[in-house]
């Protein structure tokens, strides 16, 4: 017996949220993009977010952005989906950058909330209206209340779904229960945005997920979703437990992921390069355990 998802996803299942590599002077590096990008498909992600949190887009330029989207490209063809961040807390830049991500050729964009104006959620739906009647591009609404300090509500997403290019959610907003509401009456595929929820989402129709640990373990974690579309939804559960270790310290050290992950893939040899400010890099005491981590869940 298999568990096959349903409506199909829009851009695979399986998509990592890719760091931004910098050279050790802080520059854009890519040439490690590419390779890191290439690395990531040839393991098993379904498609690539770029600039999104991970990918320090509040510390890259408009011009960084695209260029990360045309080198991505070039190295990864068509086999996957980029989908671009775009999102701001002004949605006359976000119409920029949404344009600017479609002329560098990303198949779709990734829209935040609107951060620190704490808009309410007229004024959030008519954000997110603007920037999808001003592009061609399909759209993935991101709601992580965390860090904006506005969550989109289920009813805003239940009104949204029914834009023609406004086809996903990335959830981070732990309301589990909002989730499955939006879930049952919308086709927006949902995506998991914090990976301790990637099976449990993907159990109840979600799309897949968007992980920021998919740059440290690509394949253990699209496992997850194939043994549950097998029907081996016990040997699912194992995986993603073990995963558990790695995700928490990845996610939950006191540190932004963006810091942890990088420091574990130049750990392993990958690129990644510093974090920009206002961040700091990891100690060596967190690499050390992120490493034993990363070992005790890929040693077979």
């Amino acid at each position: 017996m298999t568990n096959a998802p349903s409506p199909a996803p829009p851009f695979g299942r399986a998509l990592c949220a890719m760091v931004t590599p910098f050279t050790a002077s802080g520059a854009l590096d890519l040439d490690g993009a590419e390779r890191l990008a290439a690395h990531l498909v040839a393991e098993g992600c379904d498609g690539l977010v770029l600039s999104g949190t991970t990918g320090e887009s509040p510390t890259t330029t408009d011009a960084e952005k695209a260029e990360l989207v045309r080198a991505v490209r070039s190295a990864v063809g068509n086999r996957v989906p980029l989908v671009a961040g775009v999102g701001t807390a002004d949605t006359r830049h976000t119409v920029e950058l949404a344009l600017a991500a479609e002329k560098a050729g990303a198949d779709a964009v990734l829209v935040v909330s609107p951060y620190y104006s704490r808009p309410p959620q007229e004024a959030i739906e008519a954000h997110f209206r603007q920037i999808a009647d001003s592009t061609g591009l399909p759209i993935t609404l991101y709601d992580i209340p965390g860090r904006t300090g506005t969550r989109i509500e289920p009813d805003t997403l239940i009104r949204l779904a029914e834009h023609p290019r406004i086809v996903a959610v990335k959830d981070c907003s732990y309301d589990f229960l909002a989730a499955q509401k939006v879930i049952s009456r919308t086709e927006l595929a949902y995506y998991a945005g914090c990976d301790e929820h990637n099976l449990a989402l993907y159990a109840v129709g979600g799309a897949g997920y968007v992980s920021a640990v998919a740059n440290l373990v690509p394949a253990q974690l699209r496992s997850v979703l194939d043994l549950f579309d097998m029907g081996d939804t016990t040997k699912a559960a194992r995986l993603q437990r073990r995963a558990t270790h790695l995700i928490e310290l990845t996610m939950s050290e006191g540190l932004p992921g963006t810091v942890t992950v990088k420091a574990l893939l130049d750990e392993l040899g990958l690129p990644a390069g510093p974090v920009r400010a206002p961040l700091l890099p990891a100690g060596r005491g967190t690499v050390d355990r992120l490493r034993a981590a990363y070992e005790e869940l890929t040693a077979g």
